[in-house]
């Protein structure tokens, strides 16, 4: 029995889902940032049985309605939780668009179309954030994949490829990897599936801007290398996830020259900073990155899930991923473009059609009005800063550097640290229950911080003021239940 429907049923569809998208993005802003919830609401909510005869459209509709009204709203204006931009209208339909097609852009020959996109678009991400203008790379689900690549990439090409074969226990000494104590999880995460080890990730302390310390890095890599070690990968984060901050690229790039290693920058979330030009110049170095991962769907505004990492030489990255003995997926008779495959560079073998929202993006809005948006963003968090700074019952916790300010609510003097954490921590979650605003935490200092990530072309002024009356009201009212 055919799944095809009539022309009818599928304008019925177009119009009934486009008109439920359209008041979606008409309307978020009247949203709250959570609606009230609690677990098992949603399946209350709809039809859990599994139909054996299709239900009405106008029925399923309807439960879409209610799925979006009881979720997290990451792209209303108030939305300040960890680095979840929104999407644009027009990234939203590249997803209808690319999912309409349905394509497995596995390689040229099973996506032609596919892969072209998406080698342009990684071109252009290159360019965009002035790693390289002929970048080569792939799109993955998100940062914490494009890290884990990375890694594999340089211990194959820092350490050999014996591994492949033989396993880290066969090939020779424990390799180490570099990074600092605020780099992204992701890192040692990837450390850990990748068989190197968590302890492998050598963690390098920072300054008072949260910047890895480029001095204790030497001092770390010597003191490995003449235990028998292995150093081969160093990770710099050009924007963390905490605060904000871009450590010193250009620096770390030398220590990484002098001990030959692979150098890797976690841009993940704050690459597209360099399209700010008064913050331009945190990211000196970074064009001289053997890779680097960056999330347009984080500070791009393209939605989920549009990850990527960028390199310069290919011949390294696919000596990593040796398909010799899958004779299924070889390929006979095509030209060298046409022969081209993204698992000789990368772990996934099914891959969707993800560049199309990446270069409908880019297209659509133009390099100068998506870097507006991301100046705008930067201005606003150090608005935030500037309110945090100017009043006496907040403290800013960090320097803003890019679109993260990291406070916390101080009501009087005589709390001591852990009083301040636990008041804190109380104050987030009502906050985040509450649904007027949506601030994530971080641990600046030893410190928990009250976080205000700004990655939202809709987010205010007046947003970050009602934001902070939002918590003064909340402590005042946990204080009212002797909560505070």
């Amino acid at each position: 029995m055919s799944l095809d429907i009539t022309k009818e049923a599928l304008d019925e569809i177009s119009s009934r889902a486009a008109a439920l998208v359209s008041e979606y993005f008409a309307t978020i802003r009247e949203q709250p940032v959570l609606a009230p919830n609690y677990a098992g609401k949603t399946k209350e909510a709809i039809n859990v049985e599994l139909p054996l005869q299709g239900r009405p459209l106008e029925e399923l509709i309807h439960e879409c309605r209610t799925v979006m009204e009881l979720s997290r709203h990451n792209g209303h204006p108030r939305f300040f939780g960890y680095v979840a931009s929104p999407a644009t209208p027009i990234g939203a339909y590249a997803d209808l668009i690319a999912s309409a097609l349905n394509a497995n852009i596995t390689c040229w020959r099973s996506g032609p179309a596919g892969t072209e996109i998406e080698q342009l678009a990684v071109r252009w991400l290159g360019s965009l954030i002035r790693y390289d203008e002929n970048a080569k790379g792939l799109l993955t689900s998100g940062g914490s994949m494009a890290n884990m690549i990375a890694l594999l990439i340089a211990s194959r090409n820092k350490g050999g490829i014996e591994a492949a074969r033989k396993g880290l226990w066969n090939a020779g000494a424990p390799m180490t990897i570099y990074a600092s104590e605020e780099v992204h999880m992701s890192i040692a995460k990837a450390a850990d599936i990748l068989g190197f080890g968590r302890d492998q990730v050598r963690v390098i302390g920072c300054d008072e801007r949260q910047r890895m310390r480029v001095d204790e890095l030497g001092t770390r890599i010597n003191t490995d290398q003449s235990h028998g070690l292995r150093p081969f990968c160093v990770v710099a984060s050009a924007g963390t996830t905490n605060t904000g901050a871009v450590d010193p690229l250009d620096q770390i790039a030398d220590v990484a020259k002098e001990f030959n290693l692979w150098f890797h920058v976690d841009g993940a979330y704050g690459a597209p900073g360099v399209l700010d030009e008064r913050k331009s110049h945190l990211f000196a170095g970074l064009e001289r990155a053997d890779s680097v991962s960056l999330d347009p769907h984080k500070w791009l505004f393209v939605p989920v899930d549009a990850g990527c990492l960028l390199f310069r030489d290919p011949v390294t990255a696919a000596t990593a991923f040796s398909t010799e003995d899958a004779d299924y997926i070889k390929v006979h008779g095509l030209t060298e473009d046409a022969a081209f495959a993204y698992w000789d560079y990368g772990v996934e073998l099914s891959r969707r059609f993800r560049a199309l929202k990446v270069w409908l993006t880019l297209n659509y809005y133009g390099v100068r009005r998506l870097s507006e948006a991301i100046a705008e963003d930067n201005s606003l968090a150090a608005y935030l800063g500037e309110l945090v700074s100017g009043s006496a019952d907040f403290e800013l916790l960090a320097p803003v550097e890019l679109s993260i300010c990291c406070f916390r609510y101080v009501p009087r003097q005589d709390l001591n640290e852990r009083e301040l954490d636990e008041l804190n921590a109380k104050i987030m979650a009502a906050v985040q229950k509450g649904g007027r605003a949506y601030l994530s935490n971080a641990t600046v200092n030893g410190k928990f911080a009250l976080r205000a990530c700004i990655t939202n072309f809709r987010t205010t002024k007046a947003d970050l003021e009602e934001t902070l009356a939002t918590v003064r009201e909340t402590a005042k009212n946990l204080a009212t239940d002797g909560h505070g």
